[in-house]
């Protein structure tokens, strides 16, 4: 039979394994005994404290000491790595690029933002486009020229010299993919120009639009109160003046293509006001200018004889102002009938005009014949009179007679024949007597 092993208390192990348990007390007294109720006192302790302390304290205090170096290294950290970020983004070349190169992840706010901006601009462009090219209102161009400064100010943010230094169009990783291109940019920049020259001349037109109403408005005004002839020419000129400025906007844009529209009613409403008016001053211009020269002529044909071209200005004089008088149209019966009663004298007095310069004519050109007849004669007749044929002799001289009885009264050449001719008629005289 084995024998049962003792502790050094003599008292075999087994027994004392089923021994009852007392926690958080010594042990009882063998004096007295314990009753029920300090039993069931027992036993109610022993389960409260393990319902408030269900782990040892010693990894209570473990578990909170790890968990504040936890947080602690947190708290430091989160500002340290801002900080870091921050520094690796600033737009400076010298910072960016070796960051790129090496961890390009801290660029992921610089990323962000580029793309922003990059979308952005490209919407802003289009809308702007939209509002430019098919504007139908001076308030669609002012806010197309805002979202054109808009999409300016996105293509601004784009760090250019950072762009240039990617080696693709776009730029990803397995943490980041980007939508940029670099010819979409050059794009979204070139139409951004476009857009500013086209904005530019759409306000000059505008302004040029605006101008010319306002001076049509003005010299409408002026015309209506005008009280003298003189003030009315004024108006007229201007009222005029602004509808050819209102012409000369350029069709292309807003201001010109509404100028069109309008061109047409200002120019009815001109000839319906101005018309019968400016065209009775055209015909009083006319009647005028046509008196002026009637009145140079007049007086250039004073105190006659005048030689040939003398005549022939004079009868130029006439012939303009009959031309002036032949413009006045049939329209106006009152200017009409002045113009008439001008035409019918001055035409009489060309006429006279045109008898007189071509009797001056053929009276100088037969004095001058006479002439030279009479040194012929001269030249062929013999110094001694018993050699002279009388009868040729005669001839020729009734012959220098006829030519200048052709020289008329009132011509330069008259004084000179009638002496020549009565020269003649002496020698006549002389010859017949013999």
């Amino acid at each position: 039979m084995r024998k049962k092993s003792q502790n050094g208390s003599g008292i075999d192990p087994s027994l004392i394994s089923q021994q009852p348990v007392v926690l958080g007390s010594s042990a009882p007294t063998p004096s007295r005994p314990k009753n029920l109720a300090e039993i069931e006192k027992e036993i109610e302790e022993q389960t409260r404290n393990h319902r408030i302390y269900p782990y040892n304290r010693g990894t209570k205090k473990k578990v909170s000491l790890f968990s504040k170096i936890i947080w602690t290294a947190v708290l430091l950290g989160i500002p340290t790595g801002m900080g870091v970020v921050w520094l690796a983004n600033l737009p400076y070349p010298m910072i960016r690029r070796p960051v790129a190169r090496n961890a390009p992840i801290l660029l992921l706010p610089s990323y962000i933002d580029m793309d922003n901006n990059y979308r952005q601009a490209l919407v802003t462009v289009e809308q702007a486009e939209q509002l430019i090219e098919k504007a139908s209102s001076p308030s669609d161009l002012e806010l197309g020229e805002a979202k054109v400064k808009l999409a300016q100010k996105h293509l601004n943010a784009l760090p250019l010299w950072f762009l240039n230094d990617l080696s693709e169009y776009n730029y990803s990783y397995w943490w980041y993919s980007s939508r940029f291109s670099i010819y979409g940019f050059n794009s979204a920049r070139s139409k951004v120009g476009q857009l500013e020259a086209k904005v530019f001349q759409e306000k000059n037109a505008q302004v040029l639009l605006t101008d010319s109403e306002q001076a049509l408005n003005k010299a409408k005004q002026q015309y209506q109160q005008a009280s003298t002839s003189s003030d009315k020419k004024t108006a007229i000129a201007s009222w005029k003046s602004a509808l050819d400025t209102l012409e000369q906007i350029p069709g292309q844009t807003l201001a010109g293509k509404t100028a069109q529209k309008k061109l047409e009613s200002y120019e009815r409403e001109f000839k319906e006001e101005v018309g019968l008016a400016a065209g009775n001053e055209r015909i009083s211009t006319l009647i005028a200018a046509a008196q002026q020269f009637s009145w140079q002529a007049a007086k250039a044909g004073q105190n006659p004889p005048h030689t040939v071209i003398a005549w022939q200005q004079i009868e130029q004089m006439w012939q303009q102002a009959i031309y002036r008088l032949e413009q006045v149209p049939t329209q106006d019966l009152e200017g009409y009938a002045q113009a008439q009663k001008l035409l019918a004298n001055y035409q009489a007095n060309l006429s006279e005009i045109r008898v007189r310069r071509q009797a001056e004519q053929d009276s100088v050109s037969a004095l001058e014949q006479a002439k030279r007849q009479i040194q012929n004669l001269i030249a062929i007749t013999p110094t001694n009179p018993q050699f002279v044929d009388k009868n040729r002799t005669i001839s020729e001289i009734q012959g220098i007679i006829n030519l200048l009885r052709k020289v008329q009264p009132g011509t330069t050449a008259y004084l000179e024949a009638q002496q020549l001719l009565l020269s003649a008629n002496n020698k006549l005289d002389q010859f017949q007597a013999r």
